[in-house]
């Protein structure tokens, strides 16, 4: 499977946070193979090699670092698309999705919130300025995304549980429609979007995957492919939502 970004102008430029994952590394494969991508930056805690890339480094725990890797990728122009492809369910036996309300602690919710809410929210202060507007009669697209979950639908929940990771997703779909409402109003063109990829052969779903539905487990190469071509099919009215790896809308 090869995609091509058709919405995006001849040699856009493309920025990739979290290219050390499984799906971030995915994403900056499948834009390294477009033909149409001009120039392609990857970020990650440890530089990660990529023909055709730039390889730049950066730490939610030092914020600095997030606003150089963002300069330098807009050094020589606007960018028109960026992926915050970062996130965290358990890490170990100190970080486990919690089954009751009894397993709630502040550590570890802090933490939750602090790589899948605040992460993204300064990858969006340090980026947004950084994409391409166009003028107001001729609108550029530019697309911001973040990875985020169905399970951070309010409306959606049925089952409960894992109730940090469902709260900072949840929290995580606030902050991209309110990042929406007001880069409409200084980029008309651009959307604002977060992106659900599905169950994902990682480590991080990992513990997980015994109950999932046969056909349902993606490799990390469907599912950035599939979120790519449903980027290519946004469109400013879409700015705000999340969609799923099929381009279907998910419930707040």
């Amino acid at each position: 499977m090869s995609l091509t970004l058709t919405s995006l102008p001849e040699n856009y430029r493309a920025l990739v946070f979290g290219a050390g994952g499984a799906i971030g590394g995915a994403f900056a494969r499948a834009l390294g193979a477009d033909p149409r991508c001009g120039a392609l930056f990857t970020v990650s805690r440890r530089p990660q090699s990529l023909s055709g890339a730039r390889a730049l480094t950066a730490d939610f725990a030092e914020p600095d670092s997030i606003e150089a890797a963002a300069r330098a990728a807009a050094k020589d122009g606007p960018l028109h698309l960026v992926i915050a492809a970062t996130g965290v369910l358990h890490d170990g036996a100190e970080l486990q999705p919690e089954k009751s309300w009894r397993d709630l602690d502040a550590e570890r919710l802090a933490e939750l919130m602090r790589i899948n809410l605040i992460g993204p929210a300064l990858i969006a202060r340090h980026t947004l300025d950084h994409l391409a507007r166009g003028s107001r009669d001729a609108p550029q697209k530019a697309v911001w995304a973040a990875l985020s979950a169905r399970v951070g639908s309010i409306s959606d929940n049925q089952l409960g549980g894992w109730h940090g990771y469902r709260a900072s997703k949840a929290a995580l779909n606030q902050l991209i429609r309110t990042l929406s409402i007001e880069l409409a109003r200084k980029a008309p063109g651009a959307v604002c979007a977060g992106l659900h990829p599905g169950t994902v052969d990682t480590a991080l779903s990992a513990p997980f995957q015994r109950s999932v539905p046969e056909g349902k487990l993606f490799t990390p190469g469907f599912a950035a492919e599939s979120l790519l071509g449903v980027i290519d099919a946004l469109t400013p009215a879409d700015t705000g939502q999340v969609f799923d790896w099929a381009g279907e809308a998910i419930a707040p």
